[in-house]
């Protein structure tokens, strides 16, 4: 009786608490509705995301977490290792610099950061067996309990660098990995990202102890004996069996999906829809201009890889005429390969552009490298044929000096903030005269009866002349050539096939 009443008791202490917490939300959204909350920046995407935090210095993993290699990343306290092989210190310091923030944008905190001065990684341990050993000390002295290098590692570098600093090692991929599959929300963006990270662990399967140890019979391996004989797969095999069947099935998951996107860039083309795309490094504002250019809601965050899916939104020339602007994953140094050809469906947006917005931090130390590491991705992709407007960002928060130099290096980049507005207005009016423009000019009477013509001519075309008579709507536009046929019946001059840049 007494613990039945302890139930009842429960459930109505729960019911109470649920009806507090149903009305403290009805509340909250009447509250967000009488304000009329601008979410212009993504600040409810914002919100959620930082929901759940961890607390650092608490820990829900348990002390024996080695039977598999592939378990969740779990970066807490981190020690960040780099080899310095080309270029100068100051290069291999912004590197370390950016991996940090990388590291910190995972959720982990950086404790310390070492650069070793190599002409090429050690083929074993990375940075070799006597700085390994250093690094164990550096590791045990900070209580560390992760290790980054700042490189993408071979299996038996990864092997044999955890076995001498006694922790979890992880490289620069593994960690970029991480970041995408916390930031991916739809269903596209997670499929590409878990096949992304399953093609990098795919080679760097291997067993702890004997957990996936082979499968023998008879007096082999200290005598399995009864039971262990025959043929069978190892658990090794079996792992890496699965793998290969997940990854046919995201591919083929990833490839209808891209026929959808195939699908909406045809409509655009057959209506002949100017497209721009805004690319760049990440966290170079592209996000923020989107925002600044469109009012699109997209989430802005100052941490590397805020926002992976890409939004495409509609926007309107001066003249009327309708283009596509569009925002795109973010670019780093080094970025694996396994992410170039997993977002592959997303990144041909880029070479499919009419006009590419490449956009720059100007604030950064090294916006040099940024361009360069960017333009090695279009080259990948092959986009470097496609129209570039370098647009500088962010120049509320550079130095003049920096900005006289890029000025100097890029005498045709526009420089813009999109927190202030500053440059804005150059900026819109730079992809508008950039805009292709129709090809076919025609002379026309349209009668009144026909606005919706009149309509589509606007939207997408380009005006030159307008008049009007008792007849009708006298125009001169440039038109594309299936808009062109349509009109011919209207058609009182000359129609000219003329190409215009």
């Amino acid at each position: 009786m007494t613990d039945a009443f302890s139930d009842l008791s429960q459930s109505a202490f729960e019911r109470e608490d649920h009806a507090a917490q149903r009305a403290a939300n009805s509340q909250r959204f009447i509250a967000a509705d009488d304000l009329e909350v601008d979410d212009s920046t993504g600040s409810f995407e914002l919100e959620d995301r930082q929901a759940l935090r961890r607390v650092h210095g608490l820990s829900t993993e348990l002390e024996d977490v080695t039977e598999v290699e592939y378990r969740q990343l779990r970066l807490e306290r981190v020690v960040l290792v780099g080899v310095w092989t080309s270029g100068t210190s100051a290069d291999a310091e912004n590197s370390l610099h950016e991996l940090a923030r990388l590291a910190e944008t995972a959720g982990s905190e950086v404790l310390d950061g070492l650069i070793q001065r190599r002409s090429k990684p050690d083929a074993a341990t990375y940075i070799g067996s006597g700085k390994a050993q250093e690094l164990r000390d550096v590791v045990a002295a900070v209580g560390a309990d992760t290790v980054i290098c700042d490189g993408e590692l071979a299996p038996g570098q990864l092997r044999q660098l955890e076995e001498i600093v006694k922790v979890k090692v992880v490289d620069r991929t593994a960690l970029i990995l991480d970041i995408f599959a916390q930031h991916a929300h739809t269903r596209e963006g997670k499929a590409q990202v878990e096949l992304a990270q399953l093609s990098y662990l795919l080679p760097r399967l291997r067993g702890w102890g004997g957990s996936l140890s082979r499968q023998v019979g008879g007096r082999a391996a200290n005598g399995v004996g009864i039971g262990g004989r025959g043929p069978g797969e190892t658990k090794l095999e079996l792992d890496r069996r699965r793998i290969s069947t997940r990854m046919a099935k995201l591919k083929r998951e990833i490839a209808e999906m891209g026929t959808a996107r195939d699908v909406k860039r045809s409509k655009r083309d057959s209506n002949r829809i100017p497209s721009v795309v805004i690319a760049g490094y990440t966290n170079a504002g592209k996000s923020s201009l989107l925002n600044r250019l469109t009012d699109a809601g997209v989430l802005v965050e100052n941490e590397l890889f805020a926002t992976l899916d890409p939004t495409v939104r509609r926007a309107e020339a001066v003249d009327g005429r309708i283009y596509t602007l569009a925002d795109t994953v973010g670019f780093v140094r080094h970025l694996p390969h396994q992410l170039i050809e997993a977002f592959r469906s997303t990144l041909e947006e880029v070479a499919a552009a009419d006009l590419v917005l490449h956009v720059v931090d100007a604030s950064d130390a090294d916006p040099e490298a940024q361009i360069a590491a960017v333009r090695t991705v279009f080259s990948e992709i092959d986009a470097l044929s496609v129209r570039e407007q370098l647009v500088f960002n962010k120049v509320d928060a550079a130095d003049d000096e920096a900005l006289t130099r890029l000025r100097r290096i890029a005498p045709d980049a526009l420089f813009v903030s999109a927190r202030t507005g500053d440059g804005m207005q150059s900026l819109v009016e730079a992809i508008e005269d950039q805009l292709p423009r129709p090809a076919v000019t025609v002379s026309l009477l349209l009668p009144f009866d026909r606005g919706d013509l009149v309509a589509r001519i606007h939207e997408r075309g380009d005006i030159l002349e307008e008049d009007y008579s008792a007849a009708g709507t006298r125009i001169v536009a440039r038109v594309h050539a299936g808009l062109a046929g349509r009109l011919e019946p209207f058609v009182t001059g000359a129609t000219q096939g003329s190409v215009v840049p």
